[in-house]
């Protein structure tokens, strides 16, 4: 059994605080072994642009209020726009958004130009009509830093569904659910 040390707190071959290189590499392999649905994290800006990302990183946190986290890079203007705003949506893709996910991972273009949208309700920030299977409109509870991202937590306002099975990302690639869910051969 091969083994990479990634523990923070041993020895380092860097002083700026930052790990190892071979520790960086050895998380980033680590979590692609670990598949999750596929989100887009949308909001609006000060002036009331659309602001959005792709992200793997959101969970649920508990039922009382409904909550859940995502995880945005510090360096993001959607994380700027979010806290701004204190208002976010999470759309979750289907397996149809391939293309909306790669775009929203995308930095320097105009995101919205190409995906069907429309603002919610409340807090009138975007809801992807055409590539999500679920949206879910969230106020900003808490934000708390984590080295080079912010957890944010926000409480579930609105949930939006409609049918589409889930598109997933593993192992630097994209899946369809609905193939993976099938029972296989001998499976009852």
């Amino acid at each position: 059994m091969r083994s990479t040390r990634t523990d923070p707190s041993g020895p380092s071959d860097r002083d700026d605080g930052r790990a190892p290189r071979t520790a960086v590499d050895a998380f980033r392999s680590l979590m692609s072994g670990f598949p999750s649905g596929v989100a887009v994290v949308t909001t609006v800006d000060g002036s009331g642009a659309p602001r959005g990302l792709t992200c793997t990183s959101m969970c649920g946190v508990g039922l009382h209020p409904p909550s859940l986290l995502v995880c945005v890079d510090n360096r993001s203007g959607t994380l700027r726009a979010l806290c701004e705003s204190g208002a976010f949506a999470v759309n979750l893709l289907h397996t149809g958004g391939r293309s909306t996910a790669e775009t929203f991972a995308t930095r320097g273009r105009d995101r919205f130009a190409d995906v069907a949208w429309e603002p919610t309700a409340r807090y009138r920030v975007p809801r992807l009509t055409e590539d999500a299977h679920a949206t879910a409109e969230c106020r900003v509870l808490r934000t708390h830093p984590a080295g080079d991202h912010t957890v944010v937590i926000g409480a579930v306002e609105e949930v939006l569904s409609r049918p589409g099975a889930p598109l997933l990302y593993g192992r630097r690639r994209f899946a369809d659910w609905s193939r993976l869910a099938e029972p296989t051969t001998g499976e009852r």
